[in-house]
């Protein structure tokens, strides 16, 4: 049976091996020296001295194996899936309102409807498989704030006048000022570190320009 193991350093969470119980090693996210819990207490009579203690005088740190979770293949399944199908509706709609702009609301619902998939699909596949994952009603509510920051991230963006982001020069300036809060609010509400939050984010933007460029609309 797995032990549940916390970083007192970090307070990183992970599971290890009941074999490893009593024994020291590395966390694997900031790699101080922590102790597994033991199960029993266990004696050992004449307990013969390690090489490594013996020629140190300490006890030798032993490694402790990391218990990495496979990538989940049902979520890149269900992932892929949802994009065809975003995809068909997205080509639906701009059939339906072409040659004019779908209306604001359907764009604002949209922008948030598909942000709430993207958000926790996209933890699902980036999240580290070294620490207990987020679950249950925590990952629901933490994943409906972080997709409300990132659909509030696109209804500001459409707020700007067209003329300031009709080349993509000049998202070279405007893309650190959405892509800094949306980083954060994935670094806040999944605990993800700064790369797979700005990816995290990244994979919505990408999303969501795609969308729009199936609907007709300029993707930025």
């Amino acid at each position: 049976m797995p032990i549940p193991v916390i970083c007192p350093a970090c307070s990183s969470r992970f599971n290890v091996s009941d074999k490893f119980a009593g024994q020291t090693g590395p966390c694997p996210k900031c790699k101080k020296p922590i102790t597994v819990p033991a199960l029993v207490k266990a004696v050992t009579i004449h307990e013969p001295e390690s090489p490594a203690k013996a020629a140190t005088g300490r006890p030798a740190i032993i490694s402790v194996p990391r218990l990495v979770e496979p990538a989940p293949v049902m979520a890149f399944a269900a992932a892929g899936a949802g994009v065809v199908l975003t995809i068909m509706m997205a080509w639906l709609i701009g059939f339906v309102f072409r040659p004019a702009t779908p209306p604001v609301w359907l764009l604002v619902g949209g922008a948030f409807v598909i942000a709430v998939p993207c958000v926790l699909l996209g933890y699902a596949v980036i999240r580290d498989r070294e620490l207990e994952p987020l679950k249950g009603a925590s990952l629901v509510v933490r994943g409906l704030i972080c997709a409300t920051v990132y659909a509030g991230l696109w209804c500001v963006k459409g707020m700007l006048p067209a003329e300031a982001t009709a080349d993509m020069w000049q998202w070279l300036f405007l893309g650190p000022i959405f892509l800094l809060p949306g980083a954060l609010a994935a670094l806040a509400t999944l605990e993800l570190d700064w790369g797979p939050a700005v990816g995290h984010f990244s994979l919505y933007v990408l999303l969501t320009s795609l969308l729009r460029a199936v609907m007709g609309l300029p993707p930025l």
